[in-house]
């Protein structure tokens, strides 16, 4: 067994609890949004939207830096993570998401970004509402997706040549 893919399995299964719970989050917030009409519940769903993402991309990351010994760097390497994460590396890893995922996530990743650069007034429900209602479904798929890898770095053995 190797140590390092177990810590990081214990990493993952730790995030991903914590990403349940800012799922839970995001759609309370969202209904109390659409009951009350109060935009600060809005403020809310965003800011948790982006928390998704990013804890997230920080389990991407360190798969990145722990499995493939890799991190993407300059402008782009938001993107290029994603890719990184949805290619398989022969005789590495299979890949951790599907080109699917990827996609979806790349609408996570542009959301954050608004987020991060844009007053929290100019936020808009219309352009919010999609992301949160894709939110519990692609969740699930990534969950999928993330115990599919969490069983190859359980049973990986440093002394196959191919994880296939």
């Amino acid at each position: 067994m190797n140590k390092k893919f177990l810590t990081l399995a214990g990493r993952i299964r730790e995030e991903i609890s914590e990403i349940k719970l800012i799922i839970d989050r995001t759609q309370g917030g969202w209904e109390r949004a659409r009951q009350s009409g109060d935009e600060f519940y809005l403020d809310s769903v965003a800011l948790n939207l982006h928390s998704f993402y990013t804890a997230l991309e920080r389990v991407y990351e360190l798969i990145a830096i722990t499995v493939d010994q890799v991190k993407p760097q300059g402008e782009n390497w938001h993107q290029e993570l994603l890719r990184q994460m949805a290619t398989e590396i022969e005789l590495v890893r299979p890949a951790v998401i599907s080109r699917e995922t990827r996609n979806s996530l790349d609408e996570y990743r542009g959301f954050r970004h608004v987020v991060r650069n844009v007053y929290s007034l100019n936020l808009s429900a219309t352009k919010i509402e999609p992301l949160v209602k894709k939110l519990p479904n692609l969740f699930n798929n990534i969950q999928n997706e993330l115990e599919d890898f969490l069983y190859f770095l359980e049973t990986h053995d440093k002394s196959r040549k191919n994880f296939s």
